[in-house]
């Protein structure tokens, strides 16, 4: 499937607004709507980036959101040409408030961007996400993350018809988001099957860290687009056609976890194994986004680890083995510099790649399930 969005994201606002200032001008206005209501019977021709990193939150110790690092780390992704997810579980977005989720999807819209901006839709009361998507829709965004209601653990009917009135009110291309340990329940494939061929559904976020469910979906949904939400899966999913990773890793390794994803992608695994499953098992040993916070953290990539309770940075003491992983990573991509596939950044370019430099004709081979 195509992707719904242009290649280069129309400049919204050249310059960081003050955060309650209103963001919009006419030109950027029609631009935007011109792209609005993009569906799979009216699709964009451009590459979809090979990951979507699922931004944390940065706050001070105080609480309050740090706007400053906010910045920092949209720029970062935005030089690696990794997608953003804002909103997310990795960004806390149901221990924020619903004036913070506002201004800051307003914040990061406008700065002047050249990747696509995806929103999170969670929680379980559907009033509230349907209004929260009726705000979105009149930004400059280009997707959304509709994740399975919390708690309520609803069966395939009750699946369908939440999804499809979050999908009926949405103006932008969406990513159904497959986490049965958050949710409490899996996303069924007959759910999928009935959601598949709606203008607006896109793609489905898959992370129950099942391969074989991942194949199933693959097999039995043909036309959603696929992506990997679990990081250490990737290396086995270059046969399953995968569009790529929404990925937690991203947030402190932008690039080294671009080039991870389409390494894995093209089947280019040497080197791969154990040093990135170690690295990722790093950044897991306790609930996510503790760990990617705490070393960032460290790493000065952000003024401080905090994080909304129940979640706390307290959870971890010792912060060698994460500074240790965070080395090898570092060196790993030193290393790699010069790799074929070191600057894609599109499961179109890793195409491109491979026949040129390797001539290999199975890779991204369909597994044969």
């Amino acid at each position: 499937m195509e992707s719904f969005w242009p290649l280069l994201r129309p400049n919204f606002v050249l310059e960081i607004l003050p955060l309650q200032a209103p963001i919009s001008s006419p030109s950027d206005k029609s631009s935007r709507e011109m792209n609005q209501n993009n569906s799979k019977e009216n699709p964009q021709t451009s590459d979809q980036p090979l990951v979507w990193t699922a931004l944390i939150t940065p706050l001070f110790d105080n609480d309050e959101i740090d706007y400053d690092s906010l910045h920092k780390l949209v720029l970062q992704q935005n030089s690696a040409q990794n997608g953003i997810l804002l909103l997310g579980s990795t960004g806390e977005g149901l221990a924020l408030t619903a004036t913070e989720h506002l201004s800051i999807v307003e914040y990061v819209c406008a700065m002047a961007l050249q990747v696509p901006i995806m929103v999170a839709v969670g929680g379980y009361n559907l009033k509230e996400q349907l209004a929260w998507i009726a705000k979105c829709n009149s930004l400059p965004i280009d997707a959304y993350l509709l994740g399975s209601p919390i708690y309520a653990k609803p069966g395939p009917v009750g699946q369908r018809l939440w999804f499809n009135s979050l999908l009926d009110a949405a103006n932008f291309p969406c990513m159904l988001y497959n986490v049965p340990s958050r949710s409490g329940v899996e996303i069924s494939i007959s759910t999928l099957q009935a959601l598949q061929s709606h203008k607006n559904c896109w793609a489905l976020k898959e992370a129950s860290g099942d391969l074989h469910k991942l194949l199933a979906y693959k097999e039995h949904c043909p036309e959603l687009a696929l992506y990997s939400g679990e990081d250490a899966m990737m290396p086995y999913l270059a046969g399953a056609k995968v569009k790529g990773l929404v990925s937690v890793c991203a947030n402190v390794w932008p690039m080294a976890t671009r080039q991870y994803v389409a390494m894995a992608l093209a089947h280019q695994n040497e080197g791969l194994f154990p040093l990135w499953h170690k690295a990722i098992a790093a950044l897991f040993q306790v609930a996510s986004p503790i760990p990617v916070k705490v070393l960032m953290a460290e790493l000065k990539s952000i003024s401080s680890a905090q994080l909304r309770l129940p979640l706390s940075h307290k959870e971890i003491a010792e912060k060698n083995a994460l500074l240790e992983v965070n080395q090898t990573i570092q060196q790993w991509l030193e290393a790699n510099a010069n790799h074929p596939l070191a600057h894609v950044h599109s499961i179109e370019s890793i195409c491109s790649v491979t026949e040129l430099h390797y001539s290999t004709p199975t890779n991204l081979r369909e597994v044969n399930s």
